[in-house]
């Protein structure tokens, strides 16, 4: 993985101790529209790690791929980004 290894692993211990405190809402019987404001920043960094994730991918991965890969490697790289594309659509 060549996205930032530090500021990833920070922004998933941050949403560790969101779901934490979630299911401590759950079970403390909270206010649902707290409960819901509390899922959509969590699932927003999971959102922000994963755009990070796949910008170093393309920068690093691909890049690499298109300029100095054979074209089997290009070909399957360009289908990775198609079926992410897809899959991020579907969300």
């Amino acid at each position: 993985m060549r996205a930032d290894k530090a500021k990833t692993i920070r922004k998933l211990k941050t949403v560790s101790g969101q779901i934490d405190g979630l299911i401590k809402m759950i079970e403390d019987d909270r206010y649902c529209i707290d409960i819901s404001n509390q899922l959509m920043a969590s699932i927003s960094i999971l959102k922000n790690i994963n755009k990070d994730i796949l910008g170093a991918h393309l920068e690093h991965c691909v890049y690499d791929a298109l300029e100095n890969g054979k074209k089997d490697e290009k070909i399957e790289k360009i289908k990775e980004i198609e079926q992410i594309m897809d899959k991020l659509n579907k969300i």
